[in-house]
């Protein structure tokens, strides 16, 4: 019988992939549909992808799947097809290609969750994928950016918006999707009357966004399809300019991918201009925060003198 998850230490894992050379693509995909027996399909994605040597993150529901994951070049076909046979609904999953080639994963991870996005949606109303906003390509976005009377709404957390965000586009501040859902009614209720576009990494918050705005009487919802990655190849495609400011915050270990050179964020300690976010290294700790080169090599990649104290404390220990 396959194993149907990692077994070896993940310090390990990342050495491996930071010395493989093999060429590798991440891409994203998700689709809300019903899947009867999340346990059971689960473990069948798993050994389907384990095969192609496929690495990264997938969430599996009753309501779908989402995934991040980061495939040989030699494969995606092989993947693709995969997937289209073994699931209906499957035939027209959305993938977004990475906006840059840098390694991103480590290892192939996949969980069974309630929710493949966790909402703050009451239990007893139904989520209805086919009452969602209307979809917007880029050349669309570019010319609503630029309307006065268009309100554009980012769905993404706190740190993924400070590092690159639409010119102008209001963020709900809460540091959970979940969160987000409690005060976005409310935080909006003046522009019920107006036009909203609303957008996210990839578009899979966007889907329950713009659903939850419609179920609460807002009638003009916009969302990007694609997201912000797929505004970007959208823009590409058609050459027209992308206004998208800095970076786009993304859940793996490049944690960012640069779409302008605009810096808009600021090192959390000394202030000057940075848009590098890192973990904090004590391992009890790992906050997630911005910070410079300068405050990097000050704190030793710790995000306080505290923690790095612990930090020295914990090596002399061991020696």
């Amino acid at each position: 019988m396959s194993v149907l998850y990692n077994r070896i230490a993940n310090d390990v894992l990342k050495k491996r992939m930071l010395l493989d050379t093999e060429k590798r693509i991440t891409i994203s995909f998700y689709k809300y549909c019903k899947i009867n027996s999340p346990k059971n399909f689960r473990d069948m994605l798993y050994i389907g992808l384990i095969r192609l040597n496929i690495l990264g993150r997938v969430y599996i529901s009753t309501e779908g799947i989402n995934a991040q994951v980061s495939i040989p070049i030699q494969f995606y076909s092989a993947m693709k097809s995969y997937l289209k046979n073994i699931h209906l609904d499957f035939n027209n999953l959305r993938f977004n290609k990475a906006l840059d080639d840098k390694k991103s994963f480590w290892v192939l991870t996949i969980k069974v969750r309630k929710r493949i996005v966790s909402d703050g949606i009451d239990n007893n109303i139904k989520f209805d994928p086919n009452r969602v906003g209307i979809y917007l390509k880029s050349v669309k976005v570019n010319k609503m950016l630029c309307d006065k009377n268009v309100i554009f709404v980012d769905m993404r957390n706190k740190y993924e918006y400070e590092v690159g965000h639409f010119k102008g586009a209001i963020p709900i501040p809460a540091n959970t999707f979940r969160d987000q859902f409690k005060i976005m009614i409310n935080l909006l209720k003046d522009y019920k009357d107006k036009k909203i576009v609303m957008y996210c990494t990839g578009g899979i918050r966007c889907e329950k966004a713009t659903f939850w705005m419609k179920y609460n009487g807002f009638m003009n919802i916009y969302h990007i399809d694609g997201g912000i990655i797929g505004y970007c190849h959208d823009a590409k495609k058609n050459q027209v300019p992308i206004l998208f400011q800095g970076k786009n915050f993304v859940f793996d270990a490049r944690l960012g991918e640069r779409i302008s050179d605009d810096v808009i964020s600021y090192c959390h300690y000394c202030g000057v201009k940075c848009d590098v976010h890192i973990n904090c290294r004590y391992s009890l700790c790992h906050t997630l925060l911005i910070q410079c080169v300068r405050c990097s090599e000050k704190f030793k990649s710790c995000c306080s003198e505290q923690c790095l104290n612990n930090l020295i404390l914990i090596k002399q220990n061991r020696n």
